[in-house]
């Protein structure tokens, strides 16, 4: 008798082809894995403002946060404050804010930072006309958070903004490029795929960004995402610095998704689908 003429046999096999279609390689893999509601999925008009109201959200909620928090510390804060209170408070209300922003819409979108969503892009899991209007939406949403937080709160605190140490520019673009290395590399690496919904992954996110942003605050905003840096600037209206953390935050990027690939190779079509969220109904349209 042959070997696949065994009981079981042709189960198995549908099972190892199955098995060697999740293996394949970004959302090309996903859409033959998947086929018409994938495309139905991704071009959708719903289902493409699901995703970027989901992105608004939160990117605008954590400047908000941030530049209220700021703000409002300020003004009602009870006395002055070191610049290592500030940062640390501060790290803790944008962790806080991103754990629950996370849990509350990762499995539609949760990006909420352009450098995110350039790796997803440059691994290979998302198309570059999304991927614009991903940072386009996030940078609007950023700026709208800060000035909704100024014109409640004022601008003390200088609205959270990102400000590197005069004549230390260049080393600032090397710190935010260390620190968005670091972020990417930690989403990319998690098993369940950056749509972080894992129970424990939102938890780690916020933790990098408290401790990153508690280290690095004092000595230059440690934004490590260009949303974070824009909106302040904006509301300020000053993004004469700005440059430092849109290139330290491109430069991590790249670096973080060359790494990425060697540590865990190209990205399966289950990451693809968590870069994208799932946004769907319950019938493909």
């Amino acid at each position: 008798m042959l070997r696949d003429d065994l009981p079981g046999a042709a189960d198995k096999s549908a099972n190892h082809a199955g098995e060697a279609k999740l293996h394949q390689f970004g959302r090309f893999a996903l859409a033959e894995q998947v086929g018409p509601r994938f495309s139905a999925d991704w071009k959708s008009d719903n289902h493409r403002a699901r995703r970027l109201t989901s992105e608004f959200i939160g990117s605008s909620g954590l400047t908000f946060f941030l530049s209220g928090g700021a703000a409002i510390l300020s003004a009602h804060g009870g006395g002055d404050l070191d610049s290592y209170q500030y940062a640390f408070i501060l790290s803790t209300v944008a962790a806080l804010w991103l754990v629950a922003a996370v849990y509350c819409l990762g499995d539609i979108s949760a990006h909420f930072n352009p450098a995110m969503t350039l790796a997803f892009t440059l691994r290979g899991d998302m198309g570059w006309p999304m991927a614009c209007a991903y940072i386009v939406v996030q940078l609007v949403a950023a700026s709208l958070g800060s000035i909704a937080a100024a014109w409640l709160f004022g601008y003390g605190g200088n609205l959270a903004a990102t400000v590197p140490p005069p004549g230390q520019e260049w080393k600032a673009v090397v710190f935010e490029a260390i620190l968005t290395f670091g972020m990417v590399l930690v989403v990319l690496s998690m098993a369940n795929g950056p749509k972080l919904v894992g129970s424990f992954v939102p938890l780690a996110v916020g933790a990098y960004v408290m401790a990153a942003g508690t280290m690095g605050g004092p000595y230059d905003g440690a934004a490590f995402n260009p949303a974070r840096a824009f909106g302040p600037d904006v509301a300020r209206g000053d993004l004469s610095t700005y440059w430092v953390y849109a290139l330290g935050a491109f430069i991590g990027v790249v670096i973080a998704v060359a790494v990425a690939g060697f540590l865990r190779g190209p990205a399966k079509a289950q990451e693809a689908s968590a870069a994208m969220g799932s946004p769907l109904d319950g019938n493909a349209e």
